[in-house]
């Protein structure tokens, strides 16, 4: 691959997986996280084609000092991947505005900057691929995740137009967003605990995956990776779904 790839939330999870298939695939990576400790292993771990840096996906002034570091160590940037995010759990009758601003500022705010800052790298440079992680919640509801749901179809529309503009400007940009399934990381850890019955919840979650299982970070990465490639440049505004077959289900 030999690109250089900016990938947020990269401590754990799926920003981890697709990071180490990047790295494996020759990219020179730098990940984000809040978790400063997770991201320090991680990093230590990626060993030294990655880079980590803290970085609070919901504040526009870490993203100023993400790209200006990747300015200075790579001239450049050749992938964006947006997959930082939050699940908070409630109702619209249980959730409060903290929450669904807080669920907000990191699933959709964070793809914005993301998205903006990365297009001004890339256009003069000879482009690139931004890929944001939406989800199949994006098209498949849950009472129970309404902030959630919204924040990810924001994810999915905004990278729609976000491709357009890019392909009307001649930037040779491609933006595309994957739809995973119910993967097993931190986060999906996060939101059994939420609940009072956390094993039933999971249960369910198996249960609904027709392929008999529910996914892994390995999963999305090999998507990732093939978005970020030169076989995906005529590929664009598009949405990949990653998911066992949930979303048919």
């Amino acid at each position: 691959m030999g690109k250089r790839a900016i990938v947020t939330g990269g401590a754990t999870g799926i920003g981890y997986g697709i990071a180490l298939r990047f790295i494996a695939e020759g990219a020179t990576v730098i990940i984000t996280d809040i978790d400063k400790p997770a991201g320090i292993a991680a990093e230590s771990t990626l060993g030294p084609s990655c880079e980590f840096i803290y970085h609070d996906v919901s504040e526009p002034d870490d993203w100023d000092n993400v790209f200006s570091i990747a300015a200075d160590r790579f001239s450049g940037l050749d992938i964006m991947v947006n997959v930082a995010g939050v699940t908070l759990m409630g109702t619209i009758e249980e959730m409060d505005v903290e929450t669904w601003d807080k669920t907000m500022g990191i699933n959709v705010r964070s793809c914005f900057l993301g998205c903006q800052g990365a297009i001004k790298l890339m256009k003069n440079d000879g482009g690139g691929a931004i890929i944001n992680m939406a989800s199949v919640s994006a098209f498949r509801p849950k009472a129970e995740l309404v902030a959630y749901n919204t924040s990810k179809a924001g994810v999915d529309m905004m990278t729609k137009s976000v491709a357009l503009h890019c392909a009307r400007s001649g930037y040779s940009i491609n933006v595309n967003s994957i739809n995973p399934g119910v993967i097993q990381t931190d986060m999906l850890t996060k939101v059994i605990n939420q609940v009072e019955d956390g094993e039933a919840l999971m249960d369910s979650y198996k249960a609904m995956h027709p392929i008999g299982r529910i996914g892994e970070p390995e999963d999305i990465a090999a998507m990732a990776v093939y978005l970020a490639s030169e076989e995906a440049s005529f590929i664009t505004g598009s949405g990949f779904t990653v998911d066992g077959s949930l979303s048919n289900n």
